[in-house]
């Protein structure tokens, strides 16, 4: 019952005030968003991907209220192409967007975020690379769906998220389980009303396994993004069924969660991509860590109180 409150404080302007002052805050958060800047951040993804790990990366930061705070998002993840450039890693690194960071939710905000968001996609892919749009609440899949279809027009690679805890969700992954696709799927971790999604955790995990099952008969590549060792089993038995090889689907987690099982699982020989965020506007994406996971929680305060 902890998931609702933590996610209603992650909208909270005093919340974010009194989280963010904490001293022991930082040192918390650092645990999931290695770094504020591009400079703070190659050094993480060059130890990860030396380690035999690959990364989707992720430009903190969702309260876009004007224009040009969207324009200045699209210009951090172009900042972003330029430094992976350097490092020619090719799919090794990729990009994890979110379209509300790019306008989406202004005023002619559809729109606006294909226009803030194509240039992203046309440089990802000059280097090698590619995007995956991540998925918000329900309210805002619609128009990431539909310019999901568009990029794909030319950037056939580009990928997109499913939450396992909404109603629509294996529809969508029917939809998108095609040769070429690029899917990832995830529980889900917004406040959604019982009307549109699974309210229960024995049915979120059972639709999860719907809904992959689904996607690993299916002829796209799927991405399966959880860190619940049970469904990592399952995951890999779904794919031994499907006649699916070892660089046919990947595995995705967080950075700074379940470390030790990346590098099992690249060791294995399996693909394993780490979702590695940063940047100054980490609250909401903290808090969603937070909400998405009890153990977080409970880390979080027993560093505050132990500060000392």
């Amino acid at each position: 019952m902890l998931g609702p409150v933590i996610l209603a404080a992650s909208r909270s302007e005093q919340m974010r005030r009194l989280i963010s002052a904490a001293p022991v805050t930082k040192q918390v958060v650092d645990r999931f968003i290695p770094g504020e800047t591009v400079d703070e951040i190659v050094p993480i993804v060059q130890d990860l991907t030396a380690k035999g790990l690959e990364l989707t990366m992720d430009v903190v930061g969702e309260d876009i209220t004007t224009p040009e705070q969207a324009a200045a998002a699209r210009d951090a993840y172009l900042l972003l192409v330029d430094r992976l450039a350097e490092l020619e890693l090719g799919t090794r690194a990729e990009m994890s967007i979110k379209l509300s960071m790019f306008g989406q939710a202004l005023e002619g905000g559809h729109e606006l975020a294909l226009a803030n968001v194509r240039p992203v996609v046309e440089a990802a892919a000059a280097i090698g690379t590619t995007v995956t749009l991540d998925a918000e609440d329900h309210t805002t899949l619609d128009s990431m769906f539909a310019i999901h279809e568009e990029l794909r027009k030319d950037f056939p690679q580009t990928g997109c998220v499913i939450q396992a805890y909404l109603f629509r969700t294996e529809s969508d992954a029917r939809r998108l389980a095609e040769a070429g696709s690029r899917v990832r799927l995830v529980k889900g971790a917004y406040k959604e009303p019982a009307e549109v999604a699974y309210q229960q955790k024995h049915e979120i995990d059972k639709a999860y396994v719907r809904i992959l099952r689904i996607l690993m008969e299916g002829s796209g590549y799927p991405m399966i993004g959880s860190h619940d060792p049970r469904l990592i089993s399952i995951a890999q038995e779904l794919a031994r069924r499907a006649g699916r090889k070892l660089d046919e689907y990947e595995f995705q987690m967080l950075y700074g969660i379940r470390s030790d099982e990346h590098l099992r699982l690249a060791a294995e020989g399996h693909r394993m991509r780490v979702y590695t965020a940063y940047g100054t506007d980490w609250y909401g994406y903290f808090m969603r860590r937070l909400a998405e996971k009890p153990a977080n929680l409970v880390f979080f305060a027993r560093s505050m109180i132990t500060r000392d």
